[in-house]
């Protein structure tokens, strides 16, 4: 009965490590179509989202019936709910680097308002983020997802440092306002990606201690 189970555990934490891949892959075809003004490769990571969204769908239902079969209690337990959570977010964060892709392609019609320094930086943050994800859910690593949430505030900074340059652009040259908003939404999309692996790390860390980090 236990091999069985923790058959099943590992076939769900595979499936939950290639979807992170899948979501890390649009991040970066994203990026790149953004920092390039590539709209092909933006385009390609538009169309990954759906493999992400049946990923998803894939999880949810092992996970289902695996708490039917085994009725687990205790870690086991919060380790399916955990997963059911974060699969949730993980698609969420998908969504976000397709609304990423989706302004890289309107962007990409026009010259640049600048060259972008922040929304790079973020990004590769965020694909950090990913990597302790997988790595938090992979190997049971509590240590790995408080790094998640400490990457998370890094994040932040740059949404913020962002924002104010952005609107100082606005500001001294009206002629830049429709760019600067797109690029502010750009931002915005990152920092919500980083939020839902937020929210993962959280619930990672509490399926490994049996409690909420405290922030």
């Amino acid at each position: 009965m236990r091999q069985a189970l923790d058959q099943e555990i590992s076939r769900v934490i595979e499936l939950f490590l290639r979807m992170a891949s899948k979501t890390k892959e649009m991040l970066e075809e994203a990026t790149r179509g953004l920092v390039d003004s590539d709209p092909g490769r933006a385009q390609a990571a538009i169309q990954r989202d759906r493999e992400v969204d049946e990923l998803e769908a894939t999880i949810e239902n092992e996970v289902i019936a695996a708490i039917a079969r085994h009725q687990p209690v205790a870690s086991d337990l919060r380790f399916f709910v955990t997963v059911l959570k974060a699969v949730t977010d993980l698609e969420r964060a998908a969504d976000y680097a397709a609304h990423v892709a989706e302004d890289a392609i309107a962007l990409a019609q026009e010259p640049p308002l600048k060259r972008y320094v922040l929304l790079p930086q973020m990004a590769r943050r965020l694909a950090e983020m990913l990597d302790l994800v997988a790595k938090s859910v992979a190997e049971k690593d509590a240590g790995a997802a408080m790094k998640v949430l400490e990457l998370d505030d890094d994040v932040d900074d740059l949404y913020e440092q962002l924002t104010r340059e952005l609107i100082t652009y606005m500001l001294e040259d009206p002629r830049t306002i429709g760019k600067a908003l797109t690029l502010l939404r750009v931002a915005r999309s990152y920092e919500r990606f980083g939020d839902h692996l937020e929210n993962i790390a959280e619930r990672v860390i509490y399926w490994v201690t049996g409690e909420l980090p405290h922030r």
